[in-house]
């Protein structure tokens, strides 16, 4: 299946590693051109090295007020264009309520929900129809993940943006869609695994909880990724994708 992705051009943060860079990694495979960046210039250097030349570095921080504009013009700048962008930033600290302090709130505040929104809002703006705007959340949305506090509390508000957002730029033509990914096997879940006493213990009762009775690989995701980022998506919007090998229980 042509996907439709040749030559276009398309922003991923949080893209030095793991399902950031499993995204870019497809659609660059699939023919398209990526502005990688997130905020560890050497890792990014290195994932750029990877994917060769129709992969741009720019190390950024979603936190900087500045970014989204900068991050849109390199694009413009590089490769003539700008299609769209995926949202992907880094899990903010593991902890209950009791333990997380008002630091750690504000700087996942900043950094997980004001950032995205401030990169999803300044895309808006400046593509034209047939773009699309796609957020990585987290299976919190539907389902609090015990440990997880920080994180319950703001991805079910970015999944409520990321619909209004939908609605309001729909008529322009323009997609707006989240993905949850849950028990993917990438290096943030292997260290949440590794909080437990007893980490393969852990895994293995969070296997059995899925219905495909494994984790994820991050090839996977990102190739649904590269999907819903695709002009072959182009009738689907404000929906919040499920990758997660069935562990969500409802429809």
């Amino acid at each position: 299946m042509d996907l439709g992705l040749k030559d276009r051009v398309y922003v991923v943060t949080g893209a030095s590693r793991g399902l950031g860079f499993a995204a870019a990694r497809e659609l660059v495979a699939d023919g398209a051109k990526v502005i990688l960046t997130a905020r560890d210039e050497k890792a990014l250097a290195a994932a750029a090295g990877e994917l060769g030349p129709n992969a741009v570095p720019l190390a950024a921080d979603n936190a900087d007020p500045a970014t989204a504009a900068r991050l849109i013009e390199e694009a413009r700048t590089r490769f003539g264009r700008f299609d769209g962008i995926l949202i992907s930033v880094g899990g903010p600290p593991a902890g209950s309520a009791a333990d997380n302090t008002d630091e750690q709130w504000r700087d996942a505040f900043e950094s997980v929900f004001l950032g995205a929104v401030r990169l999803a809002r300044t895309a808006s703006e400046s593509l034209t129809e047939g773009g699309v705007i796609a957020f990585v959340l987290s299976a919190s949305v539907h389902e609090p993940i015990p440990g997880l506090t920080v994180s319950n509390g703001l991805r079910p508000g970015l999944a409520g943006f990321a619909k209004s957002l939908s609605v309001e730029v729909g008529p322009r033509g323009i997609r707006v869609v989240g993905l949850l990914p849950a028990r993917i096997d990438t290096d943030r879940v292997r260290y949440l695994d590794s909080l437990a006493a007893d980490p393969d213990a852990a895994r293995a009762t969070h296997e059995s909880r899925i219905p495909l009775r494994r984790y994820g690989t991050a090839e996977e995701f990102g190739r649904t990724a590269a999907f819903l980022l695709s002009p072959a998506a182009s009738y689907v919007t404000g929906v919040m994708l499920p990758v997660d090998g069935g562990a969500r229980h409802g429809f």
